[in-house]
């Protein structure tokens, strides 16, 4: 399955512009859907976080915290879970990418 440009450009919208594509393609091969490689890069993300201290302090000099960044992982996780926001290739057909189609059906309004 390739990494289409529609597909691409929301991971990249979601995981940020300095996120390696190449990575990107090799999780989308493996998973196969544009949500799960998100989800799953920000669960390593959370991950790298989780296993430094959640705050450093040095009184007078420097403090510096963690958990809020960890909040807007798991906040933006529960999004991605929940299906927010669509994806190019959901198969629900929510998604935003090149192939979607409509129908809509026209009905004459009655004469006055």
């Amino acid at each position: 399955m390739a990494l289409t440009p529609s597909v691409q450009a929301w991971l990249l919208a979601q995981l940020g512009p300095t996120t390696a594509v190449a990575d990107l393609e090799t999780r989308y091969t493996r998973l196969g859907t544009a949500r799960a490689v998100a989800i799953e890069v920000l669960y390593e993300r959370k991950a790298a976080l989780l296993q430094q201290p959640a705050s450093v302090n040095v009184s007078g000099v420097v403090a510096v915290t963690f958990t809020e960044n960890i909040k807007a992982l798991e906040r933006q996780i529960a999004l991605l879970e929940s299906g927010e926001p669509p994806a190019p290739d959901d198969p629900d057909g929510t998604g935003t990418g090149d192939t979607r189609l409509g129908v809509v059906r026209l009905v004459a309004r009655p004469r006055r």
